[in-house]
């Protein structure tokens, strides 16, 4: 008897559900109708698989960083000299920052190329957080400096009074996460890290909510330059010491760079971190290596025109043959540099113009070795 119950249940069951079923996936009407009304159609059924061929086979995404980010510039104008479709597009796309990148172009399916920091080979390797991090990823060529703005509240004179204050270290994969949060911890600075966007953590500085924000991007950004100023609010000194040797380079903001925040004529000793333009490390004959590949060609034969306005002046920081500490380069960018004269502007802007701000750089870091020999801890 119970068996029949059942038996009378699922007959009931599904003498109810197919009239449902077909309800939801009948149509009427015309052909036409019944192609504009059902599921999309794809490219390949419309006769299109070549525009699809055509739109991926030689397209490059490259991770820049946050919106007011100079790495996110610098992306969107490597986009616009280098578009030749269809032998090339690059696409520039919006991520979290340097840290984030190295994730991005580890995993996130269309990211051919990085721009992130030189210390972030570090970082993971002390972390262990990626397996082999420096066999999976190389660089194409040293790119500009980042420099390190610490913006804080008046009260807040140095580095060491933001010890047990909330800090903003903007958003976290970001730049500032990353080497801001390398300088705290190799200054020993105990301070109360939190990561929201920096823009938002400014006007948390107006309450009082946080102390500071670590904001570490190729100088003017969009971030200072248009904030409208609080009084007593300025920059932090954050001087080349010991512990910040390996990556980072004595540099400056003046009143040049940010008129709104630092008086006429005056500046504020900072460090930067060099960025670099990096890649997956494809293996020779696999498709994404040969359109890595191009991508290098592209990049190098174009260079001189990044260092021509309208584009950003920091281009002219960038030599391609520069080296960099503890990166191995992309064979491809390698074997294209072995080839090019290395006569004075020759072969891809080898001996690009920024050889006077290299001297100061250099002149910077020689004052301050010697002021380390004779002023030990």
């Amino acid at each position: 008897m119970r068996g029949i119950v059942l038996m009378s249940v699922l007959a009931a069951t599904l003498g109810m559900s197919a009239p449902m079923a077909f309800s939801q996936t009948a149509r009427s009407g015309p052909p036409t109708q019944i192609a504009r009304t059902g599921p999309p159609t794809t490219a390949t059924a419309v006769a299109e698989g070549g525009k699809v061929q055509e739109s991926n086979e030689w397209t490059v995404g490259i991770a820049g960083g946050l919106l007011e980010g100079t790495n996110i510039r610098f992306a969107a104008e490597m986009a616009k000299v280098m578009d030749d479709r269809p032998n090339l597009r690059v696409l520039p796309i919006v991520t979290y920052g340097a840290l984030g990148n190295v994730e991005d172009l580890l995993y996130l399916k269309g990211v051919d190329v990085t721009i992130t920091s030189a210390d972030v080979l570090d970082e993971y390797l002390r972390n262990g957080t990626l397996a082999h991090i420096k066999e999976r990823i190389r660089f194409l060529c040293k790119f500009y400096i980042n420099e390190v703005h610490v913006y804080v509240r008046p009260e807040i004179r140095t580095l060491e009074d933001l010890a047990g204050k909330k800090v903003s270290f903007n958003t976290v994969g970001s730049a500032a996460n990353l080497t801001g949060g390398i300088l705290f911890d190799r200054l020993h600075i105990n301070a109360e890290k939190v990561f929201i966007n920096n823009s938002i953590a400014l006007e948390k500085m107006r309450t009082g909510e946080i102390a500071g924000v670590v904001h570490v991007t190729g100088k003017p950004t969009d971030l200072f330059t248009k904030y409208k100023p609080e009084p007593g609010f300025h920059f932090l000194t954050v001087p080349l010491s010991k512990e910040l040797l390996d990556y980072y380079v004595p540099t400056k903001l003046t009143s040049t760079d940010y008129p709104n925040l630092i008086p006429a004529g005056q500046s504020v000793e900072t460090i930067g971190v060099p960025q670099v333009l990096a890649v997956y490390n494809w293996p020779p004959n696999t498709d994404r290596y040969r359109r890595v590949a191009r991508f290098v060609e592209y990049f190098f034969d174009r260079f001189d025109q990044f260092q021509k306005p309208p584009f950003h002046a920091k281009w002219k920081e960038i030599s391609l043959s520069s080296s960099l500490p503890g990166w191995t380069r992309f064979r491809a960018a390698e074997e294209l540099l072995a080839k090019q004269p290395q006569q004075s502007g020759q072969g891809f802007g080898l001996e690009a113009p920024h050889a006077a701000q290299e001297q100061n750089h250099r002149e910077l870091f020689n004052q301050f070795r010697g002021w380390s020999q004779t002023n030990p801890k």
